[in-house]
């Protein structure tokens, strides 16, 4: 009988320990991280064979994000947390059949997020019976088999669903999305609907494509930079270097984000030490600490700011634009103490931020979590593209929009097929190039496939790359659905929270990582991705697999299609014995990939094609860009409440928790830790390390998390920052940003309690 099982992140019972915060990001610290994570992973050479291999042209692309690589690289073009990534997934460590007889799923469910990831590569396929309390080795024949009888077993299409995340690359993933729409369903989650499907919906209705329009190069010519919403510092570290080479150029970065990053303050290149270069740059001219949620008011004041100051673009506005008249009465209405209050910012700050807007010949907009996962994430990012668009800062070199994607290949998925809810001629063109016919019918996202497994009418969890228990919000409500569903595939490189909450059975499939070569009977294949930028690139792994049992991501798919569908769809196992094949059908299939075999194979990639940059064209209704005319959110909350936010450390890629140290924070040791304003600790009589619960609330419900070390740390009043995928249990199912579904991580309304044990000892 399997005993029950826990998805919450269990009771981190190990020592805080608190140091100075860092003011300058990388530099040495960097350098020596990278090493050491590397070399206690994988041993000094394989670190140094692979630190050569990263994103250089024949090697294999970062799997840490999805930052643009420059044309002219270096020896070493990779970030500490970059190094980070391919050391965990180089790690010597394995987790093997016999580590599976020995540890209960129950015994797996009570470790930590970090424990289970220490323990290494996955070696075999797994099976979890019905009621059993431990996974069995399986034969991936026998694997395929038991997917296959549970798909074409159930009543309808729609009670399956796929989820991918965005390390899939975009063979794998085209080939997937092929599969599942033969099947006859459009039910593909994917992470993108937990992080920027907030940019897409925003960008899609206002210029006409749901990405960003900004090349490297931009960076380069940029007046003024501004980073919002976003730590580039931990979450995308070469970002730096860009920011860095445009601050040497002239460009001026205002930083807004409720909390003071390290990586906005001072940069120190690892790499410059080799030069004998001791110098650091300072980034940021100006940070706008806005309150939690402020980032409309404040771009609200900025565009009065930028209207009373000039550097209006008007030629480019009447020609290129609609809806400008609307928008800017909407916003000059909009009360000054509105404005302040709200943004938590003072006019003074606000005029002297939107005086450099107006001043700038050239603005690049970059953004990321803490835009999107909001209320109002659609529209927050559309009063961006209101502020660009007053200037023309768009299709012009040195400007445009940047969503940065924290996902190595989240972009390309969505390009290549992984949408839930896609267009029409989406789907002809896909018709036409595969050769069968697509469900019409929109899908389920994150949110509502959650939704639809608590409700029992999913009876299939297929799951390609990602975590998703502790990626999703609500955790317990979760894992409710998914204990629900009668069986639940993870298609996994290392363990992780979701092949311990699983459904009646399960199974885990094992395969190839980013770094790992992949040979078929042709040879050996590489993939591609998409990075932030639009640019198509190849990827080619270089190191023997971890084991001889691990797949590659196309070849399970292509097994599960055939032992599914047989061939009268497509034939399955010939696409993949060449991945060519794929792409053949890719660029029959898919706008902007003509010719995809042989540009794949220039060694900086191709571009795919972006109307707004390319030539300051909109593919909208009216083919015009769109001036949005929004209202403020409501922040207001009660005086005993705190809006939380959930961040990550800088140990720590999306739910991997690489280790317990957030070193440019200075927090070390646990992450269960609650980030609090000095002046509202000192409020309530609370010191440091004062032991709390959190109690979030929601449309008259509760959610409790428990045992939370308080700190006193630079951040609004008011508002209180917790490390995810701890705190994600806080984070209302229902409560998701409106058009684009997204859940409101960086908006969650809380009260705090003093614990029975009130004070963690020193």
């Amino acid at each position: 009988m399997r005993e029950k099982v826990t998805a919450l992140t269990p009771p981190d019972n190990n020592k805080l320990k608190l140091s100075k915060i860092k003011t300058t990001a990388a530099g040495i610290p960097a350098a020596l991280s990278s090493m050491k994570h590397g070399i206690t992973r994988m041993g000094v050479a394989k670190t140094v064979k692979s630190l050569m291999m990263v994103n250089q042209q024949k090697g294999f692309d970062c799997p840490g994000c999805a930052w643009p690589d420059p044309s002219h690289r270096t020896t070493f073009e990779f970030c500490e947390n970059g190094a980070k990534a391919i050391a965990d997934e180089g790690t010597k460590a394995r987790v093997t059949p016999d580590f599976f007889k020995k540890y209960s799923v129950q015994h797996l469910s009570n470790q930590s997020d970090y424990w289970l990831n220490k323990q290494g590569r996955i070696t075999n396929p797994m099976y979890l019976a019905k009621d059993s309390s431990h996974y069995t080795e399986i034969s991936w024949d026998d694997a395929f088999e038991k997917i296959s009888t549970q798909l074409n077993s159930l009543q309808s299409a729609d009670n399956a669903a796929f989820y991918t995340s965005g390390r899939t690359s975009n063979e794998a993933a085209f080939l997937y999305q092929a599969f599942v729409r033969a099947f006859g369903t459009n039910n593909l989650p994917d992470c993108s609907n937990m992080c920027h499907e907030s940019s897409g919906k925003g960008l899609g209705a206002t210029i006409g494509i749901g990405k960003g329009t900004v090349t490297l190069e931009d960076f380069n010519k940029a007046e003024l930079i501004l980073v919002i919403g976003q730590n580039p510092g931990t979450n995308h570290p070469r970002m730096l270097t860009a920011l860095r080479d445009a601050k040497n150029k002239g460009a001026k970065i205002i930083h807004v984000n409720p909390l003071p990053e390290s990586g906005l303050n001072r940069f120190k290149h690892p790499q410059d030490y080799m030069t004998a270069n001791l110098k650091s740059t300072t980034l940021a001219d100006i940070h706008l600490q806005v309150k939690i949620g402020g980032d409309a008011a404040l771009v609200k004041g900025l565009i009065k700011i930028h209207h009373q100051k000039g550097g209006i673009d008007e030629s480019f506005i009447d020609s290129k634009t609609d809806g400008y008249e609307s928008m800017i009465e909407s916003a000059l209405e909009t009360p000054w103490d509105v404005i302040c209050m709200d943004s938590g910012l003072s006019r003074q700050q606000i005029e002297h931020a939107g005086e450099m807007c107006a001043n700038s010949n050239a603005t690049i907009a970059c953004w990321a979590m803490g835009l999107t996962q909001h209320r109002n994430g659609v529209t927050v990012i559309q009063e961006v593209v209101n502020l660009l668009l007053m200037g023309g800062h768009v299709g012009r070199e040195g400007t445009g929009f940047c969503p940065v994607r924290g996902h190595s290949n989240v972009q390309g998925d969505r390009t290549v097929g992984i949408w839930e809810a896609p267009s029409e001629s989406f789907l002809e063109r896909l018709e036409q190039g595969l050769g069968f016919q697509m469900p019409q019918h929109h899908g389920y996202d994150v949110v509502h496939a959650i939704k639809a497994m608590r409700k029992g009418d999913i009876g299939v969890f297929f799951c390609l790359g990602g975590n998703f228990i502790s990626a999703s919000p609500d955790t317990e409500a979760t894992a409710e659905g998914m204990q629900k569903v009668d069986l639940t595939i993870q298609v996994s490189t290392k363990l992780n929270r979701a092949h311990c909450i699983t459904g009646k059975e399960a199974l885990i499939l094992p395969c190839l990582g980013r770094t790992e070569l992949d040979i078929t009977k042709d040879g050996e294949q590489f993939v591609s991705v998409e990075n932030s930028m639009g640019i198509v690139h190849s990827s080619r792994g270089g190191f023997r697999p971890a084991s001889t049992h691990l797949r590659s991501e196309p070849w399970i798919v292509a097994q599960l299609a055939n032992a599914t569908l047989g061939d009268k769809h497509l034939d399955w196992l010939e696409l993949t014995d060449n991945y060519d094949n794929i792409r053949n059908l890719m660029e029959k299939s898919l706008h902007g990939f003509e010719d995809y075999n042989l540009r794949i194979r220039n060694p900086n990639g191709f571009s795919l094609p972006n109307p707004p940059r390319d030539d300051q064209s909109f593919a909208t209704d009216n083919g015009k860009a769109h001036f949005t005319t929004n209202p403020l959110p409501n922040v207001s909350i009660d005086d005993d409440k705190y809006v939380m936010m959930t961040i990550r450390s800088h140990d720590q890629y999306n739910t991997t928790i690489y280790d317990l140290h957030d070193r440019y924070r200075g927090i070390h040791g646990n992450r269960r830790v609650v980030m609090m304003n000095a002046n509202d600790m000192m409020e309530r009589g609370w010191k440091t390390r004062t032991i709390v619960d959190i109690i979030s609330h929601f449309n008259g419900q509760t959610r409790k998390a428990d045992q939370w070390i308080v700190i006193p740390y630079d951040i609004p009043s008011g508002n209180i920052a917790t490390y995810f995928p701890e705190a994600n249990c806080l984070v209302p199912l229902e409560s998701t940003a409106d058009i684009s579904n997204t859940p409101t991580s960086k908006w969650v309304v809380v009260s705090l309690h003093e614990s029975n044990s009130s004070q963690e000892e020193e």
